[in-house]
This record gives C-alpha cells, sequence and structure tokens, in this order.
C-alpha cells in the first residue's frame, strides 16, 4: 500500500527527477510581431483574409473559429521591418475587422521546489475541506483546466482525465513532463489512498495551452492564440468549473470568450499576481480571483483587495503530484486557485444548479478572517472554508 511513508519516498523519487524534457523550438503561436485578428464566423472570412494580407503585407500563419461566439480568428505575421503598432491601428479602423489585437503572453503562476516538510497535506485541513469530504467529493463534475499537459499516467491522476486536448504547436508535445499542469491538477483531484485532492470524484479535461520554452525554463508560457482556442474549447465540453491558473494582461479577445463562458453558467477560477494588481485573467469582475497563504492562514494580503473580494487558499509548500510517479512541494497562487476550484466543484455536486455570481456569493460569505498584521492594509479578501460554504448552500450552517 502507498501509506504516508511510500508517499515520501516518491517524493524523494519526484524531487530528484522533476527537470522537464527538452522541448526544442518555442511554438509557433508566440512569435514576435503576430496579430490576431477577428472576423465574422461567415462565408465571406476566407476572401476578407486574403485581402487583409495583400493589402497590409501580412503573413498568415494560423486561423482558427471559435464557435463559442460566432467569430473566425486569423493570426498574421507583420512583415520584418514594419511597426507592428500602427499596422495594429489600421487593422482596428478597418471595416471589415471585428476587432485586432497583439498576441499577447501570459505565465503560470507558481514556482517550484520548496522542500519543507512541515507543511505536509496542511491544505485539506486549512479549509476544512477534510470534513466537506464525508459528503461531497466532487462527483460527476467536470472541470476544465487550461495549463500544461497533464501527466495523466501519474498514479495520483490515473482515471481522473476524462479528456484532454493539446492546443500547442511546435515543442515538446508529451503531457508526460509537464510539471505545471500536473501539479495543479493534483490539487483538484487526485486520489492516491493517503492522498487526495480538492474534488477527487471529479472529471478532469485537461487543455493544454501552455508550454516551457526549454528544459531550464521555470515557467510556462501561453499565447491569447493558444489560450482563446482552449477557453472555446472549454466551453463546448459541457465543463462547469474552469481553472486558469496564469496571468498576464488583459485580453479583449479571452475577456469575450470568458463573459460567454460565464453566461452559460462556467465558474471560472484564475491565479491572481501578487503585486499591485491582480493580474488577467484574474482582473476581471466575473471571475474567482485567488491568491495563496500559508499553513495558519498568513498571507501577504494584495493592495489591490482594498477595491474587490479575493479569496485566499492554501498556496505555500503544497504537496501535489508531479511528472512520472512522484509528489513535490510547489507554492504559488496557481495552486491557490487549484484548492478553490476544488471547493466550487464541491458545491456544484451539492446543487448542479448554482450559478457563477452566486458561487461568489457563498464563498464570499462564508470566507474566514486572514492571518494578517494589524497594521495591514483594509482588505475584502478571506480565507475560502469548503465546510461553511457547502453548509450555507445547504441551509444547515455546515457541511457535518
Amino acid at each position: 500500500m502507498r501509506t504516508i511513508a511510500g508517499l515520501l519516498l516518491a517524493l524523494a523519487a519526484g524531487c530528484a527527477g522533476t527537470r522537464a524534457e527538452s522541448r526544442g523550438q518555442p511554438p509557433r503561436q508566440l512569435q514576435p510581431g503576430q496579430i490576431i485578428v477577428v472576423l465574422p464566423g461567415d462565408d465571406s472570412s476566407a476572401q476578407t483574409k486574403a485581402e487583409l494580407a495583400a493589402e497590409y503585407r501580412l503573413r498568415e500563419m494560423g486561423a482558427f473559429p471559435l464557435a463559442s461566439i460566432e467569430v473566425e480568428c486569423v493570426v498574421f505575421q507583420v512583415e520584418a521591418g514594419a511597426a507592428a503598432p500602427e499596422v495594429l491601428d489600421r487593422l482596428r479602423r478597418d471595416p471589415r475587422v471585428q476587432a485586432a489585437q497583439i498576441n499577447e503572453t501570459f505565465e503560470g503562476l507558481s514556482q517550484g521546489g520548496a522542500r519543507s516538510t512541515a507543511a505536509l497535506l496542511y491544505g485539506p485541513a486549512l479549509i476544512h475541506a477534510d470534513a466537506a469530504h464525508r459528503t461531497r467529493t466532487g462527483k460527476g463534475v467536470k472541470i476544465a483546466i487550461i495549463d500544461t499537459g497533464v501527466a495523466a499516467g501519474h498514479p495520483g491522476l490515473r482515471g481522473r482525465i476524462a479528456a484532454s486536448e493539446n492546443f500547442v504547436d511546435g515543442g515538446e508535445t508529451s503531457f508526460a513532463s509537464d510539471r505545471h499542469g500536473t501539479a495543479v491538477a493534483g490539487v483538484i483531484a487526485a486520489r492516491d489512498r493517503d492522498y487526495a485532492g480538492m474534488a477527487p470524484d471529479a472529471e478532469v479535461i485537461a487543455l493544454k495551452a501552455c508550454w516551457y520554452l526549454d528544459a531550464a525554463s521555470a515557467k510556462a508560457l501561453c499565447s491569447s492564440w493558444t489560450l482563446a482556442k482552449a477557453v472555446d474549447y472549454a466551453i463546448r465540453s459541457g465543463a462547469r468549473v474552469l481553472n486558469m491558473s496564469l496571468g498576464g494582461p488583459p485580453d479583449a479577445l479571452l475577456s469575450r470568450l470568458i463573459g460567454r463562458a460565464v453566461e452559460r453558467g462556467m465558474i471560472v477560477v484564475a491565479a491572481a499576481a501578487d503585486g499591485g494588481a491582480p493580474g488577467f485573467p484574474a482582473s476581471l469582475p466575473m471571475v474567482i480571483a485567488v491568491f495563496a497563504c500559508g499553513t495558519g492562514g498568513q498571507a501577504e494580503v494584495p493592495g489591490w483587495t482594498a477595491a474587490r473580494f479575493a479569496i485566499a487558499a492554501p498556496g505555500i509548500d503544497i504537496l501535489t503530484t508531479v511528472p512520472q510517479t512522484g509528489y513535490d512541494f510547489v507554492s504559488g497562487s496557481s495552486l491557490a486557485a487549484a484548492h478553490v476550484t476544488g471547493v466550487v466543484a464541491l458545491l456544484l455536486e451539492e446543487d448542479p444548479a448554482l450559478r457563477p455570481a452566486e458561487a461568489l456569493d457563498v464563498l464570499r460569505a462564508t470566507s474566514r478572517p486572514l492571518a494578517v498584521a494589524a497594521a495591514s492594509t483594509p482588505s475584502r479578501a478571506g480565507l475560502v472554508d469548503a465546510c461553511a460554504a457547502l453548509g450555507k448552500l445547504t441551509g444547515r450552517g455546515t457541511c457535518l
């Protein structure tokens, strides 16, 4: 049996074997000078994109439909020597174009390799998910994770990944060495005897839209191009929860897609940045923004929480799945967002008709005070409480 001792042995193996494989060249979805042009999703798009390429001296890099918002997207490469901002401004004023934007870059919000053993499996108890699991485990709830790939063959994730898709072209194509997505998926839905994620009976849809540039890269990168395709797929997949443990600059196309997801009842959870702003997509008002706290609920509460509600969850020294068969400690708001995603799945098992705004209200009403210094800036943040949230939803006041 895989006891806690067995997990620690696996952890040691995981620490020794977490170096990523060589990824080769970056994918074509993130090259300098790329512009995404949004066209009406009708029969005229083929002719229009040919006209635009000729008139603006652009090279088509790819095209893809976004059925959820009924548009066709074309990615153009600006000719060498041309000024991309100038071309972008002209395209935005072209009546044939719905919208145009730079193909932006996003990053996964986690850091690997904290080796603290004092923090072993503290997350479920801190947010009372261990109590919530007596009645709810996320059974039947579909969760879409947009991230790097997920190593579905990991012992803790076998049988948990209902479907997977890859939206990244070029580079390393295997999911087997994708650390970030595997870590996030483990917090959400792993089950391995002595280890259980937040929603261990949920169904995970793993959508690879992010990648590592090379073997030495600590951060996973994503682009507007890959993320847009992944969000569109998630909307059409029937997933009720969408986890986006990543952040970057504001993005109009992704805002439109996430808005459509929420309209259709999908609850979107995103990792927030630690600085003066939450980052995108956590900055969107319809998204549940999450930042990280430590073992006793201690947190450096971001200043931006004075203006809007945000939820804190365990994100420091989190034991979770890593590629191959190991476990490792990982830190960052990516892991905090994964905790909240799992809690939302518990709520949806209890009430499948729960709407995004209702879920946010429940989390806000049942959040607990954070352990912060008395002189801290006033904040509208709180620590997620899985048991209290379930209790409010049922009207019993507790999950027990």
